[in-house]
Formats: structure tokens, sequence, C-alpha cells
């Protein structure tokens, strides 16, 4: 199924010497709704791209699936409006996915991420302290600069996220993009699983301030370390240290903050905000 992912519309270009009219490309966003056993569970904003990978992440991230092997199959329908994802789930995942439902209240909702209670919001983290991945400081300022260069959906429009897996002496093996951050890291997610790689080996990069949300699916894909350009939440810096994880924000050419766990950052490190 194919769907641009830009779109040229015409403008009106205001500048100092003048104002001409001029064309330019600006991203899509479609309602993506995500379907398990027949029933609609979120319904997303997203870029019309990566359909499968993104099914497949937010049903780990989300921890609707332990694994990959618990889907039976994902079917992708364009209803014109938006797109359809139908999701199948295998017996055990089904049967444990209705009684989450059963457990929930509240009508479905895309609140967060289609999180349907409080509770779910603040679900757990997977704890990630175990993991001996270390990243010197040039690996974090490489990181970013790597990723830029692998967004064409941003180079071209200067409107989009994106989400990237980095891996030392590697640099970025994988990098999804979208309208929505959060859509970008389960895009990532599912494009990881799908190629069989483990999360534990790289640090997630991405282009967008550090929230709760950001935190729980960087878990999910079994990354201990999370690289960000812009700022985190409190709430994000607190749950991400009590996953034990390594949360690394405002990366600004050379500069960095280190905000939790900051051994795993083992030479010329940058400031560590206490």
């Amino acid at each position: 199924m194919t769907r641009p992912p830009v779109s040229q519309t015409s403008r009106l270009a205001h500048r100092a010497s003048g104002t001409t009219a001029a064309n330019r490309m600006v991203p899509e966003e479609t309602p993506v709704a995500f379907s398990y056993a027949g029933t609609t569970h979120a319904v997303m904003m997203a870029s019309p791209a990566d359909f499968e990978d993104f099914a497949l992440g937010f049903s780990l991230t989300e921890g609707i699936v332990a694994d990959q092997q618990e889907i039976e199959a994902i079917e992708v329908e364009d209803l014109g409006a938006g797109i359809d994802i139908q999701i199948r789930l295998k017996d055990k995942a089904n049967t444990r996915f209705q009684a989450r439902r059963r457990r929930l209240a509240g009508p479905v909702g895309c609140g967060l991420c289609g999180i349907e209670s409080i509770e779910e919001a603040m679900r757990s983290v997977d704890a990630v302290g175990s993991s001996k991945l270390t990243l010197d400081a040039d690996d974090i300022t490489r990181s970013v600069k790597l990723l830029s260069k692998v967004q064409p959906l941003h180079t071209e429009t200067g409107a989009v996220h994106a989400a990237g897996f980095y891996v030392p002496g590697m640099g970025i093996v994988m990098a999804r993009e979208d309208v929505g951050r959060h859509n970008a890291l389960d895009k990532l997610a599912g494009a990881l699983a799908k190629a069989g790689i483990d999360g534990a080996t790289g640090a997630v990069v991405v282009t967008s301030r550090v929230s709760v949300e950001m935190v729980q699916k960087t878990a999910a894909i079994g990354a201990a370390i999370i690289i960000a350009v812009s700022a985190p939440t409190a709430l994000a810096i607190r749950t991400a240290e009590a996953a034990g994880m390594t949360l690394v924000a405002l990366v600004r050419g050379e500069d960095f903050d280190i905000f939790t766990h900051p051994d795993r950052v083992v030479s010329g490190v940058a400031k560590h905000v206490a």
C-alpha cells in the first residue's frame, strides 16, 4: 500500500526583500486505526508510511504482545479517509488482550497512544539496568549527527520527527520518520523486531523531547540508553532512573546533559545533571 508521505502546496513567502508566491513540500498525516480482533483499540494521526512496522512496534511497545511470534497476521486497508490496520493475535495473546480490555475503564480513544486508563498510562517499565552497553562522548554526538543524515522526509519538509538505533562501531543501523514522535519510535521498534536486531545492543536516538512514553517505549525495545536533541520531562527522568536507563538529552554539537545513570558514558563526559 502506497500513499505519498509528502505533498506540494502553494504559499506566499514573505521575506525582507518582499512577498512572492512559491511552492513548498509539506508532510502528509492521516488517521491510522489499530484494530485487534475486529475492534478498534487506538487511532493515531501519523505519516502514511511503514504501516506494518508501526503496527508491530505499537503492539510490542504497548505490551499487547510479548514478541512478534504472537501476531498471526497484519492486514492494512486503505479506507480513503484513513488507514485501518487489522492485527490478528494468536490464541494466548488474544485471550490476554481481551482480559486486559475488560479490566480497563472508559471508551476506547486515542488519548495517550490509545491508553484507556490512568493505571495503563502509568504502567511499570521494563528494567534495563543489567545492560553492559557503554558509549563515549563521541558516540553521543555522532549518533545525533548520523541520524540527521537519514531523515529524507525532514530534509524535504522540515516538519517530521525521527527515531534511530545507534550501535557503537556501526552507526545508525535503522531509522524511521513520522509526524508524531511516538509514532516514529513505534515504527523503529517494529523495524528492529522484523530485522531481528536486539535492542540491548544499541541506543535509541530521537529528534524530540523525552516524555515518559518515550522512556516506556525505549525500555520495551530493550535499549538501556536514550539520546535526545531536546529536553526530558521530570516524569521521564524519574521513570528512566527507576528503569536503570541512561537518559542523555539536549545534545547540541559537542555538548549534552546526562540526567540518569551516567556510568554508561565512559569517557569525555559532558556535564551530568544531578
